[in-house]
């Protein structure tokens, strides 16, 4: 079973959690302050975070960006917003999945269990190579992408969107699997892709009217391969 942190300030909602995933045969560590969350990170190793945005001393989308500064342990976010900009936010800051109060403890093992087997998933596979496609030189293992021998300043999810296409290169990608396989989401807005593709294009030194190596088929998907 997992070893899990809490974060929630809520006495009531924190107890449920504590008995619920413990009587699923989890180890549970609860604290209900984001300082408090980052010392217990920083001092033991946890399977999967439950964050709650709405903490007394900083904001949990703080806290999110602050937590991933220092480790890349799945977190989700327990939220009573549902903001779907606010969510698109949270998970291009980090999370690895949301879940908006009220939840069933059903709906929270369900989530867990998918971040776990992803998280799990991902340990397990050997090293990943250094990419090439063109003068892109993409290396998962150092998350490090360089341009004709530059060092590309991205961001996470700009990064991530780079090597899924850089890992299928000249293969269209549908955009429902870039939201499933990039995003982690089953459903969202293309809009969120469509501004991070905006964003890489301009690090690569190209529009979406003068593509180089970033090529969108209208209705189809998004393909990236070595220009001509």
């Amino acid at each position: 079973m997992a070893s899990v942190l809490v974060v929630e300030d809520d006495q009531f909602v924190r107890s449920a959690l504590i008995r619920h995933l413990t009587e699923a045969a989890h180890t549970v560590r609860s604290v209900g302050t984001a300082l408090e969350a980052l010392r217990e990170v920083a001092h033991h190793r946890f399977d999967v975070v439950i964050l709650d945005l709405g903490l007394p001393d900083l904001d949990g989308s703080e806290a999110l960006k602050m937590l991933r500064g220092i480790t890349d342990v799945p977190v989700i976010i327990a939220t009573a917003r549902d903001d779907e900009a606010e969510i698109v936010r949270l998970l291009n800051d980090g999370a690895d999945d949301y879940l908006t109060k009220p939840f069933s403890v059903e709906h929270l093992s369900a989530r867990m269990a998918a971040v776990l087997r992803r998280s799990q998933a991902a340990a397990a596979e050997p090293p990943p190579r250094v990419l090439h496609v063109g003068g892109l030189a993409i290396d998962p293992l150092r998350r490090q992408a360089e341009l004709d021998g530059a060092v590309l300043d991205l961001t996470r999810r700009e990064f991530d969107l780079l090597a899924f296409l850089a890992g299928r290169p000249g293969v269209v990608v549908a955009r429902r699997e870039l939201l499933a396989e990039v995003w982690q989401q089953s459903y969202g807005d293309d809009q969120t892709i469509d501004v991070h593709l905006s964003w890489l294009r301009r690090k690569l030194g190209e529009t979406a009217a003068r593509p180089r190596y970033l090529h969108t088929l209208r209705g189809v998907g998004v393909k990236l391969e070595p220009p001509l």
